[in-house]
């Protein structure tokens, strides 16, 4: 029934029906069309199965496709099986205008770009790249080599490939190419080829008929030991079941990359009825396994039922108008007319299938993932890649790392890590070459027994370098190989060493040589393990000026002038705080001004005997002395330094200046240090060689007006050993010109080079690294350290201003607060109207120099005011008293506002005691008496009063 209302659409099949992977795609195909038309009853159109057997041959595959074309009249075409046979069948398909629609042919060549009717129902095999340089990004493997086969297949995938590991500075130094027909003892000598390499990294793309051998005969000459990769493309591990039980037994420890498909109940239901099936039709297959290639067929047809059908075709003829009559086979079968229909269906495909998503984006299946697997025993799951998750454990993780892989067992049923590259066993040991020279022989030193001729390098570049052969993981044979002539000296310079490695004398050169950018053009050069730069060397004198006026240079003129001026403010203020109530501040006005001077300078070393009755005065003398003890510490350390420790400054410091004054310059011999002073712009007739410290030294004894130099450039760790053997002499100026320091050199993209850097890291952050230094240098450091210049400045007012704010804040405040109380306790005399304004404020200053005699300092023990004393106590001496307290008030008054320079007066007469000296006092007091005689603030003063009465 359903035949009389369906329109049948022929579609050709072209595969090679006798082999394995053909009989499970046909399977796969039927009970493809069987499902779908089961599913979709109600389509109006039937595919039509034509099969044409390709018998693995690309003429035979080709003839069967010409065949479908032009006496079937195909309106698509399902195959064929391989890359090869495709090839020409895509040409034959773009011609008749007749969709070509693979799921086996994965070679990155067959894109639909060159011809829109070729649809690829399977993954690029460029698509894998990303997988396979995850893994060795993640491992961290720095070389890996391709063994691929010599066909289209195995070919188009390696130019992706290298470009894919280059992008993570993985060199591929070797390309394997096997070719498919090749026997045995061939496949053996390539693998003993690779086997005499240091690279163990071996990425493996070809199908299993060639692959098993391969890995059957690595494993017999020992390339499937410990420390070997084996990476296999998805050619392999698709097919992995098909192998046979000793194939994998060779294999175990690989890594493999196939597409992931996802385990759904639809799988696992198709996956048993396919089973079924398969056995009833091929009872003798019964260890078959189901593979990707048949669910992408399976895929494939549903695809093409699904395009057939909504392209609606009707009409099944080929248009022939533009035949002509004696057109031969391959120019026949005219043009399909339901072609770009069914083209323009296909493109726009979207179901999810056994695969999964099942999408053409420009004629080509889109990947989703690849599952990465071991081969331990069959094949274990171990993680997943993605393009935008990267490498993971699980396809929910965002992990990059290694780490999230699930462990693997590597060959050799080893967990470790391989490193990816080893010295072969059977090959020589590495020749390491080391400079020979006169010189500096603490970094190199080669010296040959005349007798036995054996040759001993020693040096702390030498034991650095075993110091980071010891740390790498894993055992580097070497010998040390001078860089001489037969008699003992040197070769040639360091340039023509490190060239000597990139001729492939020497596998690495180890010494003092220099990291620099023309020669990393020839070699790799490991990171450094010195200070890098070079420096200008030159001598040193003592500045220091001995002279008789040396005691002033430990301070500026600034900071002396500030001390100066407060001493002088606050011996003044401690006079105004303490003049009223201290004995010892009071006296003649010279005796006074000494008194403060002296108490204020007395301070510098705390020897001052007057007493400071004032809490004010107090206070400003505590803040003052603290000030004064910092200048004074600091003042003696200055000093101190100033007259002992020798102020060493270099000679020079300008290169200009050298090249103005027409200085000889050294530099050493064979040293790159030659170039840059050229470009420095110095006469290449003032450039003088030195071989040795030894010879810089003699050289700088001479002088530049003598054949020697006023200067040396060299680098910074010869530089250090000179000034470190010749103490205090040298010192090291700028400018610092950059270098990269010394490094190990070692051929173009050697793998040692990553493994050896990462070793010096850990020898120059450890103890290793002192302990070589000390070995080889330590011998020198019991000399000053010539290398430090010692400058002494003066102490500048910058450094201290804050202690003279404090001292000057803590003085003003006390004066305000004294002259606050003050004024407010003779409030009276100023606001008194009776008297005139300058009469009132000379009243005002006569009470503030007079003696304040209700202070308690003079009160006698019973209270009772003191207000002179017995001719007993008078001082021997009439003019200067012993106790200022002898002096009246008047007399001081008078002595302080007139001047006179009489005797001085007493309370009750003067020294001589004369009984008419109270009648011979000014009348002026007398008046200024009486004028404030009814005033209220003569009797706050009762000693006035009183004493003019």
């Amino acid at each position: 029934m359903s035949q009389n209302t369906t329109v049948p659409v022929n579609v050709g099949l072209v595969l090679d029906i006798n082999g394995e992977v053909g009989k499970v795609a046909l399977s796969c195909i039927n009970m493809s069309l069987s499902d779908f038309y089961n599913s979709n009853s109600h389509y109006k159109t039937r595919l039509i199965l034509n099969t044409r057997d390709s018998k693995r041959d690309v003429v035979a595959a080709a003839a069967a496709a010409l065949d479908l074309l032009k006496n079937v009249q195909v309106q698509a075409m399902l195959g064929p099986e391989n890359s090869m046979q495709t090839n020409f069948i895509i040409q034959l398909g773009n011609k008749s205008q007749v969709p070509i629609l693979s799921f086996s042919a994965t070679s990155p060549s067959l894109t639909s770009i060159r011809s829109p009717y070729f649809f690829r129902g399977a993954l690029n095999d460029s698509s894998q790249v990303g997988a396979i340089t995850a893994i060795i990004k993640a491992f961290g493997w720095r070389e890996a080599v391709p063994i691929y086969v010599d066909n289209q297949y195995g070919e188009e995938l390696i130019p992706s490939l290298t470009d894919a590991l280059q992008a993570i500075d993985t060199r591929v130094p070797y390309r394997s190419v096997i070719s498919p027909l090749a026997t045995d003892d061939q496949i053996e000598k390539e693998l003993y080829k690779l086997f005499t390499m240091q690279t163990r990294v071996f990425i493996l793309h070809m199908l299993p008929s060639l692959g098993s051998r391969i890995f059957e005969k690595a494993n017999e000459i020992g390339l499937m030991n410990k420390g070997c990769v084996w990476i296999m493309t998805d050619g392999m591990t698709n097919l992995l079941r098909t192998l046979e039980p000793s194939v994998t037994d060779s294999m175990q420890g690989v890594i493999g990359v196939r597409p992931y498909v996802p385990k759904t109940k639809a799988l696992e239901n198709f996956r048993v009825r396919w089973k079924r099936k398969f056995l009833q039709e091929n009872p003798s297959l019964f260890d078959a396994e189901l593979n990707i290639f048949g669910l992408l067929a399976y895929d494939a047809t549903s695809a093409l039922a699904v395009a057939v059908e909504k392209a609606g075709i009707t009409g099944f003829g080929f248009d022939k108008t533009n035949v002509s009559s004696n057109a031969t086979d391959l120019e026949a079968f005219g043009i399909s007319q339901n072609g770009p229909k069914l083209l323009q269906a296909l493109s726009s495909i979207r179901f999810r299938g056994l695969t999964g998503d099942y999408i053409f984006v420009d004629g080509q299946l889109q990947s989703s993932a690849f599952e990465i697997i071991n081969v331990n025993n069959g094949a274990r799951g171990v993680g997943f890649w993605s393009s935008e998750k990267g490498l993971t454990q699980k396809l929910s993780s965002n992990s990059t790392t290694k780490s999230k892989l699930r462990p693997i067992i590597w060959p050799g049923d080893s967990t470790s890590d391989p490193k990816g590259w080893e010295i072969p066993t059977n090959e020589k040991k590495l020749r390491v070459g080391v400079p020979v020279k006169k010189g500096f022989s603490d970094f190199v030193k080669v010296t040959i027994d005349p007798k036995t001729q054996e040759t001993s390098v020693v040096g702390y570049s030498i034991d650095v370098f075993k110091a980071v052969i010891e740390e790498l993981p894993y055992a580097v044979a070497y010998d040390f190989v001078p860089y001489a002539q037969p008699d003992g000296t040197s070769s040639g310079s360091y340039n023509d060493l490190i060239y000597q490695v990139f001729l492939g004398e020497f596998d690495a050169v180890v010494g003092d040589t220099t990291i620099v950018f023309n020669r990393s053009n020839y070699v790799d050069f490991t990171l450094p393990y010195t200070e890098s730069g070079v420096s200008m060397i030159v001598p040193i004198k003592d500045s220091k000026k001995r002279n008789a006026w040396v005691f002033l240079q430990p301070l500026t003129w600034d900071l002396w002038v500030t001390s100066g001026c407060f001493f002088i403010f606050i011996g003044f203020v401690v006079w105004v705080l303490e003049h009223r109530v201290n004995e010892d501040f009071r006296g003649p006005a010279r005796h006074q001004v000494g008194t403060s001077f002296w108490f204020s300078f007395s301070t510098m070393v705390f020897s001052q005997r007057e007493r400071v009755i004032s809490n004010l005065a107090r206070f400003v003398v505590i803040v003052w002395c603290f000030v004064v003890l910092i200048l004074i510490q600091s003042y003696t350390a200055s000093l101190t330094s100033l007259l002992t420790v020798d102020q060493l400054q270099p000679t020079i410091t300008d290169v200009n200046l050298l090249i103005k004054r027409g200085d000889n310059v050294g530099y050493q011999k064979g040293s790159f240090v030659l170039g840059i002073l050229k470009q420095l712009g110095f006469d290449e007739r003032k450039l003088v060689v030195y071989n040795s410290h030894e010879e810089c030294d003699e050289l700088f004894q001479k002088g530049s007006a003598n054949g020697g130099i006023a200067a040396a450039f060299d680098e910074i760790p010869y530089a250090k050993l000179l000034i470190g053997q010749h103490c205090s002499k040298y010192t090291m100026v700028e400018p610092t010109f950059k270098t990269a320091g010394f490094g190990f050199a070692f051929p173009l993209h050697s793998p040692l080079v990553h493994d050896v850097s990462k070793a010096i890291l850990n020898v120059t952050e450890g103890d290793k690294m002192k302990e070589i230094e000390d070995a080889w240098f330590k011998k020198h450091s019991s000399c000053p350290d010539a290398g430090t210049v010692v400058s002494a400045r003066s102490l500048g007012l910058n450094s201290f201003w804050g202690l003279f704010l404090i001292a000057g804040i803590a003085a003003i405040l006390a004066l305000i607060i004294f002259l606050a109380v003050f004024v407010h306790e003779h409030w009276n005399v100023l606001k008194n109207s009776e008297s005139s304004l300058l009469s009132r404020i000379r009243i005002f200053l006569r009470i503030f120099v007079s003696r304040d005699l209700s202070a308690h300092t003079f009160k006698d023990k019973g209270g009772i005011q003191v207000h002179g004393m017995g001719p007993t106590e008078a001082s021997p001496d009439s003019r200067y008293p012993a106790s200022p307290s002898s002096y009246s008030q008047h007399a001081d008054s008078h002595f302080l506002f007139y001047g006179e320079q009489g005797t001085p007066r007493t309370e009750s007469g003067n020294s001589n005691h004369n009984p008419n000296s109270q009648a011979q006092a000014p009348p002026e007091i007398v008046s200024a008496v009486e004028l404030t005689n009814p005033d209220q603030e003569i009797a706050r003063s009762p000693q006035v009063v009183r004493e003019n009465n």
